[in-house]
């Protein structure tokens, strides 16, 4: 299973439609918040299956602050990374993904990519798809989902 994760695309759309055409087959969208009705538009489009969390610029109708996400046997906790503060959020989102069973923690908010593991659970920020605050191109992630398990990649415009 192939999954196209985005964040903080802030109602630009440009690269995350060039980002799809790039990526080839995926299988389902993941988008972590700050416009996360952009990842529904995008998704309508590309005829995909979407999950979305609001983040601190999305409206508090918008959907949830985060979302268990089953994928090819692999539970992965989506969310917008902006609830606990600077000092507190990986904290957070370490004891929730305990707490449901991830494996794995997709989020965004800071428009910066990294992977890193934190106490064997995998954290994914694909960066903004729109405003890049680490380099000066856009950036998404793919998640391959296998039988070896989860294989983040990041990917720049």
């Amino acid at each position: 299973m192939r999954v196209i994760v985005f964040s903080d695309s802030h109602g630009v759309l440009r690269f995350a439609r060039r980002a799809l055409e790039e990526a080839g087959r995926v299988d389902l969208l993941l988008h972590a918040g700050d416009f996360c009705r952009d990842g529904l538009r995008l998704a309508g489009e590309a005829g995909l299956p979407v999950r979305t969390v609001r983040g601190n610029c999305d409206d508090p109708g918008e959907g949830p602050l985060e979302e268990v996400v089953e994928a090819s046997g692999c539970r992965i906790l989506l969310a917008h990374g902006h609830m606990g503060g600077p000092e507190r959020w990986l904290e957070r989102l370490l004891a929730k993904a305990a707490e449901c069973g991830a494996g794995a923690v997709v989020f965004g908010h800071t428009h910066t990519a990294e992977i890193f593991k934190e106490k064997g659970i995998l954290f994914f920020n694909p960066g903004s798809i729109a405003r890049p605050r680490d380099y000066d191109r856009p950036s998404y992630g793919i998640l391959e989902i296998g039988s070896k398990g989860l294989s983040p990649f990041l990917h720049r415009i």
